[in-house]
């Protein structure tokens, strides 16, 4: 007979609930410094909502109105050196953490004035919004973007699931550094339903991260309501369901989320994280601005007003009257003193003029820095040894393509206890798929972390280690995978540092393996160099001979901005001369090599198109000059090299193998078009694949490749006479 046995989660999923007692039983100090962080959030961003409507935030301004005690009750267990980020709507989180960091002692707020640490928060906060160069991010971040790394605030993120898996990455930091701090994600409802969310949440659990996924549920993502969004409302079962403990709480009660949080910290502590906390709330008003939600038609007056009536600051100030902490006049007294500090800070960041308030033009940024801390300088190489082959000892010997890359990243790994490696079966094959952690495995097999298939959430869990002081490499298995990681590498990654106003490393090094020539189709070919050079926040080396490889690599993990290094399968069995007894020069980023000297034309290219290139050249017997540009990014190529190489011979062609969609070769030519069209006596030649991914068959992916042949057709079009 069949049998159906109930089977149960492994992990605890709870309802916490406080009652008068909990209040009772509560600091009095507490409760009155959470009550004034409560109204100090509510009177800020009623303030923003009336700088909105006098035209003076350039943007959105997603106010929390309504969801205070979340942020006041989470802030309560947390210290200056445990890190939150939160996402779009994350005013409450910031101001409330920000103002924690500059009274580490405590602070009465009856008897004690502001001092100017807070009365700073709240004025840099706010001028942030505003969009002004004194705001946290000099105005770049506005209201959806917050970073304070000193008061624990690596870094907010207005993509829907793109901060769960930054702040795994700081627990990641916190649990391998032994700090004994915690990070928490700050979250809505709607961001719930995101796949990052699970990969974050997954990746956490399986290396029992102190970290505490926050979910404010307040019903509504923008105007969906939850029911619309998933069948189960209840979303604190997704913690049960990945194996770690879910709080769920009143957001409305300030007490009850301090007690699930506290709940969540003690758990951490003695078993382990992380730990998902549902706080229910409610938004007062729209998604962005001053409106309520009745006034879209997504819900109704009714609604809104039944949880108006559990206004958090509004009950809060009844039960501390009842219970005889506070009276009217002390209440009158802190919405005094708050009110004074908010417009204290408006009042510097605004004047009239006329009849209506603007911003005075010295606060505004500077238009000519607005590229500025894309990415660093590389100053941080200055005193580094750089080798170039031509000047290395006369005692070398052949090392294979990945045999130097085994061993280059496990010797900086010995170097450089902060270098870990994240990745699918990096722990596994004797090396990962490709033999590059083999040395790793060997000496280092605690910093190897293998990831489960889920490249956006892994490399955002790099890139939060990485801002909290670790530096990982990962591997991304083939090409086209930099799809799946795209929100991270190139949302998150690729515009963290100028974003957040710079002034901070962000490194990171992705190793990205190409295979477009060995029939693996076209969802598994795709070379992602292109897609890397779109966003100039990255630098994108392509080594090209064993000593190269190990030369960059040691650059791209003591540069201090992300990295990717492009590895072709094709070099894999490759060998070629190192050093015998040296893996620790660097090649310096941004330096080409002239493989082949030459007259007739220049030839740029990268990695395996430079043996293609060379062996065209000898068999035609043009006489071109053969670039191997090594350092891909347009705006950290060898320049002066190619320019000076194209003056004298006054043709070029770029040559790739990537299909045209994806190629970087587009760029590059527009790009010399513009620094030397005068000394060109042809058309600029870009010798790359077809319009199609490379596919199966052997011939097609053959064709969709460039390769001798097209290259073949451009050197006779390149040298043709007349041409």
């Amino acid at each position: 007979m069949v049998q159906q046995t109930s089977i149960q989660p492994s992990a605890p999923w709870l309802r916490l609930d406080v009652d008068d007692s909990d209040w009772t039983d509560a600091e009095v100090s507490s409760l009155v410094r959470w009550y004034h962080q409560m109204l100090l959030i509510r009177r800020f961003e009623e303030k923003v909502l009336d700088l909105a409507n006098a035209g003076l935030v350039h943007g959105p301004a997603h106010a929390s109105i309504g969801q205070e005690a979340t942020a006041v009750g989470a802030m309560s267990v947390l210290g200056t050196g445990d890190r939150i980020n939160g996402t779009h709507r994350a005013h409450h989180q910031v101001l409330a953490k920000l103002v924690n960091a500059q009274t580490p002692g405590g602070f009465d707020p009856l008897h004690d004035a502001f001092n100017p640490g807070m009365q700073g928060s709240v004025r840099g906060l706010m001028a942030e919004i505003m969009g002004l160069k004194s705001g946290y991010c000099g105005g770049r971040g506005g209201s959806m973007h917050m970073r304070d790394d000193a008061s624990g605030i690596p870094g907010t993120s207005a993509i829907i699931g793109g901060n769960l898996p930054h702040a795994a990455g700081y627990a990641l930091a916190d649990k391998l550094l032994g700090t004994g701090n915690i990070s928490v994600a700050f979250f809505g409802d709607g961001t719930m339903m995101a796949g990052p969310a699970y990969e974050a949440m997954n990746i956490a659990a399986l290396y029992r991260l102190p970290v505490i996924f926050f979910a404010e549920n307040n019903l509504y993502a923008v105007s969906t309501h939850i029911n619309e969004q998933t069948r189960e409302t209840r979303l604190a079962s997704r913690g049960p369901m990945l194996g770690f403990r879910g709080i769920e709480c009143d957001g409305m009660d300030v007490v009850a989320v301090h007690h699930a949080m506290r709940e969540a910290r003690r758990t951490i502590e003695e078993d382990g994280g992380p730990v998902l906390v549902e706080a229910l709330c409610y938004r007062f008003l729209h998604q962005s601005g001053a409106r309520p939600g009745s006034e879209f038609g997504y819900r109704t007056r009714a609604e809104e007003d039944v949880w108006k009536a559990r206004d958090p600051l509004a009950t809060m100030a009844a039960r501390l009257k009842t219970m005889g902490i506070l009276n009217a006049s002390d209440l009158g007294t802190l919405d005094q003193r708050v009110m004074e500090v908010v417009n204290t800070a408006a009042d510097s960041l605004t004047e009239m003029s006329g009849n209506a308030l603007r911003i005075p033009d010295h606060l505004w940024p500077d238009p000519s820095d607005v590229d500025n801390q894309i990415r660093g300088d590389l100053s941080e190489l200055k005193g580094e040894r750089f080798l170039e082959i031509e000047d290395a000892p006369a005692d070398t010997r052949p090392v294979k393509f990945m045999v130097a890359a085994s061993e280059v990243i496990a010797r900086a790994m010995e170097q450089d206890a902060r270098i870990i490696i994240m990745g699918e079966d990096v722990h596994r094959l004797r090396g990962g798929v490709s033999g590059a952690t083999k040395g790793a495995l060997e000496r280092w097999p605690e910093r190897v972390l293998a990831m489960p298939i889920a490249e956006n959430g892994f490399v955002g869990v790099a890139l939060g280690a990485a801002l909290c002081g670790l530096r990982p490499i990962v591997e991304i298995m083939f090409g086209d995978f930099c799809l799946v990681a795209a929100d991270q590498l190139f949302n998150a990654v690729g515009k963290v540092r100028h974003m957040f106003g710079g002034g901070f490393p962000v490194p990171i090094v992705v190793r990205v393996r190409v295979s477009p020539h060995t029939g693996y189709g076209s969802q598994h070919s795709g070379d992602p160099s292109g897609l890397f050079a779109l966003f100039p926040g990255w630098r994108i080396v392509a080594p090209t001979t064993p000593f190269d490889y190990i030369g960059l690599m040691n650059s791209a993990l003591k540069c201090d901005d992300p990295v990717v290094v492009i590895e072709h399968v094709e070099l894999f069995p490759s060998e070629g001369p190192v050093p015998a007894d040296d893996r620790d020069y660097c090649v310096r980023l941004g330096k080409a090599k002239i493989v082949r000297p030459g007259s007739a034309c220049t030839l740029l290219t990268s990695a395996s198109m430079v043996a293609v290139a060379s062996q065209v050249v000898e068999e035609t017997g043009v006489d071109a000059e053969i670039i191997d540009l090594r350092s891909l990014d347009p705006t950290g190529l060898d320049w002066p090299l190619v320019e000076a190489s194209i003056r004298k011979t006054n043709r070029v062609a770029v040559i790739e193998q990537v299909q045209r969609g994806l190629s970087l070769g587009g760029r590059l030519t527009q790009e010399i078009q513009d620094r030397v069209f005068d000394y060109l006596d042809h058309e600029i030649l870009h010798v790359t694949g077809s319009l199609s991914a490379p596919v199966v068959s052997a011939p097609l992916n053959r064709a969709a490749l460039g390769g001798a042949e097209k290259l073949k057709a451009a050197l006779q079009s390149l040298t043709a006479v007349g041409g």
